[in-house]
């Protein structure tokens, strides 16, 4: 019991650190009035985008709520509640932090390059942290409620089901977030640039654009409040299929108790040692800013060995706690496994820095692609989205066999749940991109001096970097915690089936196999498999259509109001903000409901066909496995492509020198074929590679839901 006293310590520490940095932060100066105007202006479109987007979730959330507390049981429903209602904090409280302290970066900037990296990286780790607490806290009071206060078994199917609802409720919220806030952002970047960059020849965030306002509102919304619940997402699904993983692996009640206590417990050493890297974060005197914030991640990975040994000492021990699938499993095992994890952890991120950092040969050879024009510029950004997918891919696999090897599918469990400690510091790298992009926004729309800019440039490139490295962090680890979910679907399925009189629904259904001899395995694999590409599909087409809305208007407003463009009129910004959010709103349900219903159709519409709950069963299982692996494959490549696209553009900002010695500037041809793949990429990067992250894993965690429900 004292255990999860010290977990639930941890998770409040987190809180305590997001309340007393934030003070921090918004005690600093903000800056000029006209600086504070146009920060206002960013929070309000904000604020009103996501009130309108969880009122439209809070329906669907609402119903969930009401048929599970009817059909299942209220416990259960508190569960949806709980996941749900935290990771909407998570994202709300994390924007509120970004649009609160962009202009303070800006105004930082007009100092040192040091004291705006200072601002917008505690801004970041305020949302990180808060990301990881709340997650844990939410899994871990409520676990020690139901086996505390309400009496079940740690491995009660009350237990179990209540902790999966939770990971479904956050996952809900995930994908609405994800997505619909992804085109928002998307929608208004691409929009803004194709008619103010590429037809009208101004600079990106210039104030005579009308849709200036709107793309600093999406960084927010998207990258900010769409990354937090991501990833809380994922921290909470994955920690609970752990804990799906402990009940059916170890019988005992100690052992049971220990090894389901044990995930938490790492979790709650990452955040302690996360929260001791954020000091770590300073600019160096080679003025590298991601080396900077590189410091911060690896002390808080090398601290977070400690910590793993901490969690092992105090909950599982050293040594033999039991066996699965004729594994062996010893505590010093699942530690080494969790070892692995935090290595697979920085070795994904160094293979996404090198796709997308600028000055590599990745960004080099798209920058060189486009002196030749547009065409080869989509061309070779392509190539390199399709290249990135293979070292992440290899660096997984690797993963996946030494950590079975070491402690079967347990071990790679333990592996994933580290990787996911270390999410409050990675949440921080991810945040402070939007808050640097906003910080030049508001820098050349106040009218900054030059100066200024060059620091928030500075920054706003490096955070495109850390943007794209924590999105290939937080796939890597949806993929790996969807196997495990997958492997919990199939390991209670067995359980089910082997006990019919407890469970009615499941008598007489016999082994099921995922052998491809079977043509509804083989059906299910293609449908699960199709999945990833429908999604990004519809998500690709609905920012077309919302970039399309902006484009129009912002066309109809320069056509209109001409002075806009000598300076004498001012742009209509909320009307382009108002658009957006009724595109984003009405775009983002259709997609966002396609991973929830297709398990049911598999399901079911197996089930209609064959007459049979095994084949059914086994189509259901297959096509997870689909999903698992196209998905992840589609997310780097759209994530890692769109980065690359991105800092490609950036590079000629201060002069790309091509293969031949000749010198590329801002505005010459090889920018404008640059501009045209950082539009193609905009959407891959920010809307639909990061939203099929979540949509990977709410296709197993309604499966998992489904079981329950045919159990009850």
């Amino acid at each position: 019991m004292l255990s999860i006293w010290l977990i639930i310590l941890a998770g409040l520490l987190s809180i305590v650190y997001g309340v007393v940095t934030s003070a921090k932060l918004l005690a600093a100066d903000p800056g000029s009035a006209r600086m504070q105007e146009i920060a206002g202006a960013i929070a309000e479109g904000a604020q009103a985008y996501l009130k309108r987007q969880y009122l439209t979730i809070a329906g669907v959330g609402v119903a969930i709520f009401v048929a599970f507390g009817l059909f299942l049981s209220w416990t259960i429903a508190a569960g949806f509640l709980i996941g749900a209602v935290l990771s909407g904090a998570a994202g709300f409280i994390g924007m509120n932090v970004s649009v609160r302290a962009n202009v303070r970066t800006a105004q930082a900037a007009s100092r040192s390059l040091a004291a705006g990296l200072d601002i917008s990286f505690k801004a970041g780790a305020v949302t990180g942290l808060l990301v990881a607490g709340l997650a844990l806290l939410g899994v871990a009071v409520y676990f020690y409620i139901l086996t505390g206060p309400l009496g079940h078994a740690e491995n009660s199917r009350e237990t179990i089901d209540a902790l999966i609802a939770l990971g479904f409720g956050a996952s809900l919220i995930s994908i609405f977030a994800r997505l619909g806030g992804g085109i928002f952002t998307k929608g208004a970047d691409v929009g803004a640039d194709l008619v103010g960059k590429v037809e009208a020849g101004i600079p990106e965030d210039d104030p005579r654009n009308p849709a200036t306002i709107a793309d600093n509102v999406g960084d927010n919304v998207g990258d900010c409040a769409g990354m937090a619940a991501d990833l809380f997402e994922t921290y909470a699904v994955t920690v609970v299929a752990t804990m799906v993983l402990a009940s059916i692996f170890f019988t005992g009640q100690a052992v049971l108790a220990s090894a389901m206590l044990y995930p938490l417990a790492i979790c709650a050493t990452c955040i302690v040692t996360s929260i001791a890297g954020t000091y770590f974060v300073k600019l160096g005197a080679n003025q590298s800013i991601m080396g900077a914030l590189y410091k911060g991640l690896i002390a808080a990975g090398l601290l977070s060995i400690i910590g793993l040994a901490i969690a092992t000492q105090l909950t599982v021990g050293w040594g033999d706690i039991g066996s699965a699938n004729g594994v062996v499993i010893k505590g010093s095992h699942l530690f080494v496994s969790g070892l692995i994890g935090l290595l697979v952890t920085g070795l994904i991120v160094v293979i996404t820095e090198y796709y997308t950092g600028t000055g590599k040969r990745p960004v080099l050879s798209i920058a060189q692609a486009s002196v030749t024009g547009h065409g080869t510029n989509v061309i070779q950004g392509l190539a390199i989205s399709l290249e990135s997918t293979a070292l992440p891919a290899l660096v997984i696999i690797g993963g996946i066999i030494a950590t079975s090897q070491l402690a079967g599918l347990f071990g790679t469990a333990i592996a994933v749940t580290t990787m996911l400690g270390l999410a409050g510091m990675i949440v921080a790298l991810d945040a402070f991109g939007p808050v640097t992009d906003n910080a030049g926004g508001i820098a050349e729309m106040a009218g900054l001096p030059k100066e200024v800019r060059r620091v928030t440039d500075a920054l706003d490139a490096v955070g495109n970097t850390t943007k794209a490295v924590t999105k290939g962090y937080a796939i890597g680890s949806a993929g790996l915690g969807a196997l495990v979910l997958f492997n919990a679907y199939s390991h209670d399925l067995e359980y089910f089936i082997a006990n019919p009189v407890q469970f009615p629904y499941f008598k007489g259904i016999g082994a099921v196999s995922f052998d491809i001899s079977n043509p509804y395995v083989v059906a299910g694999l293609i449908f699960g498999g199709m999945i990833p590409y429908l999604f990004g599909g519809i998500a690709m087409t609905a920012v077309g259509r919302a970039a399309g809305s902006v484009v129009e208007e912002v066309r109809r407003q320069f056509r209109e109001k001409p002075g806009i463009m000598q300076g004498t009129e001012r742009p209509d910004y909320g009307r382009a903000v108002d658009m957006l959010t009724k595109a984003a709103i009405r775009e983002m349900i259709v997609p966002s409901l396609l991973p929830v219903l297709a398990p049911l159709v598999v399901y079911f519409g197996v089930l209609l066909i064959s007459g049979s709950k095994a084949s059914a069963f086994a189509a259901l299982g297959a096509s997870l496995l689909g999903v698992i692996v196209n998905g992840l494959f589609v997310a780097v490549a759209m994530t890692s492509g769109g980065g690359a696209w991105d800092n490609a553009k950036k590079s000629f900002e201060d002069g790309f020198i091509d293969k031949d010695g000749v010198q590329h500037f801002k505005g010459g041809d090889a920018h404008k074929a640059s501009v045209t793949g950082d539009t193609v990429g905009d959407p891959y990067k920010d809307t639909a590679g990061p939203a099929v992250n979540p949509a990977i894993k709410i296709t197993n965690i309604v499966a998992l839901l489904l079981l329950a429900i045919l159990a009850h």
